[in-house]
């Protein structure tokens, strides 16, 4: 005979903690022992996709490896100074732009903001359950050197082009040359099929030509980044800079 510990045991060996939860709430709380069969199950049910769709977002904020864990769409702080438009940030919130494969460029001097506004929005496209990798410029450059000589960049052209939402913080640091450019426009190229860019630059648009050694790799690299792009330039002073004032 089956007993009540054993049915949420069985719930939880068959992988649905959700329902076996569920089950030993509606144990607990008479009212809900007294409806219906199908409405008890349908309650389990519920809450078995939720605990599913929980930990599928767990998983994927694990995975994107977001510098800024905590940036939330509700965290962002919208002053006037910051030059930063409420209701193009909500609706860039809302992920339409990753639906339709377009991408997101965040200019701003140091301190602006730009890292917790890319990582807000990488954190809103996790949530709604798209694969989203963050790297800085400067890591992802590194990793191309190590990954040709150690005659692993197939790989790791692999991960990145497998992307919904790629992620690459602050560009422009140190340059592009050609080795680098050439895999990153072959990332860009092949991962622009599958998702969406998000890229952060201390350097305004028009000097992005100048980062690249070669004219030709700038060009067809700049034209997917550019194409159907969302730009917001914030502007004021370094967030950094205000937040240890208001501590002193």
């Amino acid at each position: 005979m089956r007993t009540i510990a054993s049915t949420t045991e069985e719930l939880s060996n068959l992988g649905l903690s959700g329902m076996a939860q569920a089950y030993e709430r509606q144990l607990e709380d008479p009212a809900l022992l007294a409806q219906p069969f199908d409405t008890r199950l349908g309650l389990m049910m519920d809450a078995e996709r939720s605990e599913r769709e929980t930990r599928k977002i767990e998983r994927l904020l694990k995975a994107a490896k977001l510098r800024e864990s905590q940036a939330v769409m509700e965290s962002i702080e919208f002053k006037a100074s910051r030059g930063l438009d409420r209701n193009v940030v909500m609706t860039l919130g809302e992920c339409e732009w990753l639906r339709r494969r377009q991408n997101v460029i965040i200019t701003g001097a140091t301190g602006t903001g730009k890292t917790w506004l890319a990582c807000a929005l990488g954190n809103q496209a996790c949530r709604q359950g798209m694969h989203t990798i963050y790297r800085t410029a400067s890591k992802l450059f590194e990793d191309i050197a190590l990954s040709y000589a150690d005659h692993s960049f197939p790989k790791l052209r692999r991960q990145l082009i497998r992307a919904e939402l790629l992620i690459i913080d602050d560009l422009g640091i140190g340059g592009i040359d050609d080795q680098l450019g050439r895999f990153l426009l072959d990332v860009i190229d092949q991962q622009s099929q599958n998702g969406s860019l998000l890229v952060t630059s201390q350097y305004p648009q028009e000097k992005w030509y100048d980062l690249f050694t070669d004219p030709t790799i700038a060009d067809a690299t700049l034209d997917r980044v550019l194409h159907k792009a969302h730009t917001i330039a914030l502007k004021g002073e370094s967030m950094r800079r205000l937040k240890s004032r208001k501590r002193s």
